[in-house]
């Protein structure tokens, strides 16, 4: 569940306008409209880097879970 972060992230886009919720993907969404650049660089960024995180998240958590696993030991 963790690595599909990014679908649910890229869903909040349409789920927002959808139902007409305040949040980033309305934010997001808004800015493109208005051409506002420095918005939708911003939310991109926040976006990707909680892609990142979560992926690292879940990278750190499957070694923990799994004692099969070592990265970087032979």
């Amino acid at each position: 569940m963790g690595l599909n972060i990014g679908a649910l992230i890229g869903g909040t886009v349409i789920i927002e306008q959808i139902f007409a919720m305040p949040g980033m993907g309305m934010l997001m969404l808004q800015g493109v409209i208005s051409l506002d650049l420095a918005v939708v660089q911003s939310c991109v960024f926040i976006f990707a880097a909680v892609a990142i995180f979560a992926n690292l998240f879940v990278d750190i958590m499957y070694a923990v879970l799994d004692p099969r696993i070592r990265y970087g030991s032979h």
